[in-house]
């Protein structure tokens, strides 16, 4: 494998240094660098998405704005009886007064809790699985004790979260692969620089017997050693931003649905970048030098 970086002693230089490969390595670091983000970016929203979704699936919320306190009291305190003994429910528990008061501080301040504002009771419910039937279930179950009860899915008020998760995952995705493209690009564009200026001298490795081939294995050569040390540099220095931003991103601790941590195996795919960028570098630095010598011939 590492005959491809390596020169051997009767190739080293035929292809001398110019001035344009010094400048190939850093718009290579900089391309990985992009899509060592954006890649970062799109796992990390894939996996809050389906945690998000496994998430959600599972949860219900039941509503109850009796105004009659009394009656509500005991609706409640029903409905935790009955609902408990659901084979479909995992756990069931009433919202407390605090973390009622918790939420509405943002938008009500010390107003919900000074003033006499009616507050619906909540109940939340966890399913032992993602099933519709069994929502089915829970709302006749709610209506029978507490006909003006309302039972909402936590996925169908918060779907709009989780529509936006997929999209930012597949526009992260679809910038990794104008990444790649642009380094192509780059590649191409150092490659034909590089062919016109040793065109005098390829002509005459033409004349001495050499292949095409044997021409285009140098280029390959120069750019994989290019490649490699571009992505090397720009993976490093993506992972070393990463690193503090996903601790800032953990530290935030909302709690809200689908905050999952970074995954583990998200950074040995960063971590193999620059070898896609050298394998992607090499082939088209072959195909380039191939069909421009072939237009030449």
């Amino acid at each position: 494998m590492f005959e491809l970086f390596r020169f051997a002693a009767r190739d080293k230089g035929v292809l001398p240094e110019h001035r344009s490969s010094g400048m190939l390595p850093w718009l290579i670091a900089i391309m990985l660098f992009l899509t060592a983000l954006a890649c970062w970016a799109g796992m990390s929203l894939a996996g809050a998405a389906a945690s998000l979704s496994s998430d959600l699936d599972r949860r219900a919320t039941v509503q109850l704005a009796e105004p009659n306190a009394r009656l509500r009291e005991g609706q409640i305190r029903a409905l935790l009886v009955e609902l408990d003994k659901l084979s479909i429910v995992e756990s069931v528990r009433r919202v407390s007064d605090e973390e009622l008061s918790a939420m509405l501080d943002p938008w009500l301040g010390d107003t919900a809790r000074n003033a006499d504002i009616p507050v619906p009771a909540l109940i939340d419910l966890v399913f032992t699985q993602s099933n519709r039937n069994g929502l089915d279930q829970v709302k006749a179950l709610v209506t029978t004790v507490a006909p003006n009860a309302q039972v909402t899915a936590d996925a169908e008020w918060l779907a709009p979260a989780s529509s936006l998760l997929r999209t930012l995952k597949w526009l992260a995705l679809g910038l990794v692969a104008l990444m790649a493209v642009a380094t192509g690009s780059v590649v191409v564009m150092a490659v034909r620089s590089s062919l016109n200026t040793h065109g005098e001298t390829i002509d005459i490795m033409h004349l001495m017997g050499a292949s095409d081939r044997q021409v285009a294995q140098l280029f390959e050569r120069q750019i994989a050693r290019d490649a490699l040390l571009g992505g090397t540099v720009g993976v490093i220095v993506a992972i070393l931003v990463i690193l503090p931003l996903s601790a800032r991103i953990s530290s935030l601790g909302g709690g809200l649905p689908g905050e999952t941590p970074v995954q583990w195996w998200s950074f040995p795919m960063l971590i193999l970048l620059p070898v896609f960028g050298v394998g992607l570098a090499r082939l088209v630095a072959r195909r380039t030098v191939m069909s421009n010598l072939g237009d030449k011939l």
